[in-house]
């Protein structure tokens, strides 16, 4: 992992970065060049993988040198949260409040949290302030809504079977949206609205993935009792999911719950239970669940002594995402959660990480992908870096020489 995230980040602060940001607007802030995913994000996820490889010492300065890198990081953190809707009144620069925009907010707030005594007074309150309003938006929902009570739901299906979104799972905007509340918990504990994010953190994120099971009996999860404070479900009994209209093995990959023990870690605080809810059934899905093969018989997701995947009704995004499921195999199993499966998650991280560093030797800026068969998402490079650089980083959180950092708790 540390070589992947060392090939990454090598790549996106230099050539990705050179190609793309030319030129400063006349507050002294980077061109963007827009308000939408591919300009918020996309640098988002660079931030963390560059702030990440530099604060840990992975950084390769063969070609560019550590002093620019960090010059160039600060371009993109430092504007990134000036363009915030919470710090500008410029309606064709800034961005803020949609669907999408508390990962972006997220992105921004680790990457700066990393590199925060870099930062001046002045653009540590813009971080702040975009993060504080993202999450101020989130802790109005309920047990239906994501935010206020309309629009956006919390699950795919509701309670009586009713489909919200068919085929579309809300498990990937739950977490997303829970990461941001447990950022900026973990950033600012003792703020007015701490404990009204604590709650809300904690449904978002077992609401991402609960099933219809968890509608019967008695369970509870970090005081929420499933049965009556969940009004749907997002994954299948069996830990499967829909996403683009059919069962899509990368959205089952549910890595952003397991960062939230990253993210603690960070603040010397322990992640809430909620955060897992039923992670290891749906690795136990990707491992051992038999799927229909289109010549007969069955097979399943992860393919026994390859790093190849077999997705039982396609894949729309292409054809190699080896750091995505290898990503997670780390992360199963430093925390544990591969004990009912047949083959251990470290023995799947090494097939699937083995072939990322394959695919990133094949150019010698240590980019990982060719043609768009391979990934068509126009920030593949940029998801490499951020999985690389969470996952490094909950490693060394968990490996380091004065004990592991991240723990869980039902409280």
């Amino acid at each position: 992992m540390k070589s992947i995230l060392a090939n990454e980040s090598r790549y996106l602060i230099g050539p990705a970065y050179a190609s793309k940001y030319t030129s400063y607007e006349p507050d002294g802030y980077l061109n963007l060049g827009g308000t939408n995913e591919r300009a918020v994000r996309l640098p988002g996820m660079t931030a963390v993988t560059v702030a990440t490889a530099l604060k840990l010492g992975v950084y390769d300065s063969r070609n560019l040198s550590e002093s620019n890198a960090t010059i160039r990081l600060m371009n993109l953190i430092k504007t990134i949260a000036a363009r915030h809707m919470s710090n500008n009144t410029n309606t064709s620069t800034r961005w803020g409040h949609g669907w999408q925009t508390a990962l972006w907010a997220y992105y921004d707030g680790v990457a700066a949290w990393l590199m925060w005594d870099k930062l001046s007074t002045t653009d540590r309150d813009k971080v702040v302030n975009m993060l504080v309003d993202e999450a101020k938006r989130l802790t109005t929902g309920n047990d239906v809504y994501l935010i206020g009570t309309s629009g956006n739901q919390l699950y795919e299906t509701r309670r009586d079977g009713t489909a919200v979104t068919p085929g579309d799972s809300k498990t990937e905007e739950n977490q997303w949206s829970a990461a941001l509340l447990g950022l900026t918990l973990s950033m600012m504990p003792t703020h007015p609205d701490a404990a009204a994010w604590s709650t809300r953190y904690k449904q978002l994120a077992v609401s991402a993935t609960a099933k219809p099971a968890d509608l019967r009996g008695r369970s509870t999860v970090n005081g929420i009792t499933l049965s009556t404070w969940l009004q749907g479900h997002n994954i299948a009994n069996d830990g499967t999911l829909e996403n683009h209209g059919f069962l899509h093995p990368l959205y089952m990959i549910v890595d952003q719950g397991l960062y939230e023990a990253t993210v603690n870690g960070l603040a010397g605080t322990c992640a809430p239970n909620a955060a897992k809810h039923n992670v290891a059934l749906m690795y136990s899905a990707l491992v051992d669940k038999q799927f229909p093969a289109s010549g007969g018989g069955t097979k399943t997701i992860y393919t026994p002594g390859s790093y190849e995947v077999h997705y039982p009704e396609g894949n729309d995004w292409g054809t190699e995402f080896p750091m995505y499921f290898g990503g997670f195999d780390q992360l199963v199993s430093l925390f544990g959660l591969d004990s009912t499966v047949s083959t251990p998650a470290a023995t799947w991280e090494k097939l699937h990480n083995d072939r990322q560093i394959a695919l990133q030797a094949r150019h010698t800026d240590g980019r990982t992908y060719g043609s768009l068969t391979e990934n068509n998402y126009y920030g593949r490079e940029q998801r490499v870096g951020v999985i690389s650089a969470l996952t490094y980083l909950t490693t060394w959180l968990v490996n380091n020489s004065g004990g592991n950092k991240t723990c869980w708790t039902n409280s």
